[in-house]
């Protein structure tokens, strides 16, 4: 069953795919949240048979939801006029900064790592949920 991570942003949304086992995570691309958005995802959607979505909820380090939060809820809201598969969210404290430590161990440099930040963080998302799920 192939999963689609999404990591939410203002200005660039990054994705996560999983194997067609569903077991590991890969960074698949990183979009433009524009007008587009919602047909750039339903076509990613088709083209890979995604059947779910995990979104990437931006908690408070207390647990409680913030203006963020609400930005990605509604953004998801949206999207499920696009696209008629189950979408969960998962709690992502802390994934972006898991992601540049990645990436600044892997010696990327820091205008890469400012491109390619976004989907690294969707499938650090992703592998999360991966792993609990097989627990």
């Amino acid at each position: 069953m192939r999963i689609l991570a999404i990591d939410y942003g203002d200005v660039k949304i990054g994705l996560a795919m999983s194997d067609p086992l569903g077991i590991t995570a890969q960074p698949l691309l990183t979009i433009k949240n524009n007008k587009n958005v919602f047909n750039e995802i339903k076509k990613i959607v088709q083209e890979y048979s995604v059947e779910k979505i995990i979104a990437g909820l931006p908690l408070n380090m207390n647990g409680s939801y913030g203006k963020s939060s609400e930005k990605v809820i509604s953004f998801i809201e949206e999207l499920k006029n696009f696209v008629n598969i189950d979408i969960e969210f998962i709690d992502e404290r802390l994934t972006t900064e898991q992601a540049e430590k990645t990436l600044i161990e892997s010696d990327i440099s820091r205008k890469k790592r400012k491109k390619n930040i976004d989907k690294v963080t969707a499938s650090i998302i992703l592998q999360t949920y991966l792993e609990r799920k097989r627990c």
